[in-house]
């Protein structure tokens, strides 16, 4: 196992480097000047020249590009334009937000998932089974941004039962940060439930015919423990897998969620950076989130050969 962590490790590398070197050109295509956005749209020619040279926007693409991986490469991220900080410090800020809301999200749409998906194939062929396949169908397929504005339309605007804006505040209590999570958290989850539903019904079909459960109910084991405690078990490599997947997920579409709701995560700080051309900002925090993806998917590569060590990962994933 550890030559394979080992072999995994090094797979990381050549994936930030693709990641680094699409996300600086794809920055450079922005329209707009960086110069002129920080400066504001009533200077000088001459002072956003002179704030191009600052930035090193007056060198050759070639060269930016060499400073860029260099300064990577010592970890440094750079100094954020438009926040005149540390990109590591904005991002070490609001990584913790975006947590806050993509655990409980994740969570959520997992415990959700496999009730939906265990019950859906226990009854399959039912009406119960053809509802929750629907219903899976349509989570999948519905864009989280209309379905976030339909959120605040109903529970906000029309009820007025939950807050639209913001995280709220510890100091009000933590009842009122939870209020603040609901919709959010409901919008986030809304695709991973709808995948971890359809991923367990179908490995819990796959795992009930089977001949181990087979002999496990000619036993006269209860069929609730056979379902519950061996199919299920038996049905959770594939469900892990998705799990990191939706994970690293959620990490990254909280980006429209965050927007939706004023959420001050990485979601929100990626949006401001891009209407600000803030190239270092949006080059960091993309940065990380593909370590996140990265690190993640190893993760749940690891667990995957806990839980089934009969499957082999040599020689690479």
């Amino acid at each position: 196992m550890f030559k394979t962590i080992l072999t995994r490790c090094l797979q990381i590398l050549p994936s930030l480097f693709v990641v680094v070197t699409l996300t600086f050109i794809l920055t450079r295509m922005i329209p707009g000047d960086p110069a002129r956005a920080v400066l504001g749209p009533q200077a000088s020619v001459e002072d956003v020249q002179k704030m191009r040279e600052t930035m090193g926007l007056d060198q050759p693409l070639a060269s930016q590009y060499k400073d860029y991986m260099i300064q990577i490469a010592k970890g440094d991220f750079g100094v954020s334009y438009s926040y005149n900080q540390p990109v590591l410090g904005l991002i070490a800020k609001r990584i913790p937000n975006t947590l806050l809301l993509a655990l409980p999200s994740v969570l959520i749409a997992l415990l959700a998932g496999l009730l939906i998906g265990v019950t859906s194939a226990v009854r399959q062929g039912t009406l119960v089974d053809y509802l929750f396949m629907v219903l899976a169908l349509v989570g999948v397929s519905m864009p989280i941004f209309w379905l976030g504005l339909m959120l605040v339309l109903v529970f906000s605007v029309h009820l007025g039962w939950l807050p639209v804006l913001g995280m709220g505040s510890i100091s009000q209590g933590i009842g009122d940060v939870i209020r603040h999570m609901v919709l959010p958290c409901f919008c986030l989850a809304t695709i991973p439930t709808a995948t971890f539903s359809r991923i367990t019904r179908s490995s819990i079909l796959e795992s009930i015919h089977g001949d181990s459960i087979r002999a496990l109910r000619a036993r006269g084991i209860k069929e609730s423990v056979v379902i519950w405690k061996y199919a299920l078990k038996s049905a959770l490599p594939p469900v892990v897998t998705v799990l990191g997947l939706q994970l690293a997920g959620c990490f990254a579409g909280a980006i429209l969620t965050e927007t939706i709701f004023a959420w001050p995560g990485m979601g929100t700080l990626i949006v401001g950076a891009i209407d600000n051309r803030d190239y270092a900002l949006i080059q960091g925090a993309v940065l990380v989130i593909a370590l996140a993806f990265v690190i993640i998917n190893m993760l749940v590569d690891v667990v995957y050969m806990i839980i089934n060590p009969n499957v082999s990962y040599e020689g690479g994933f």
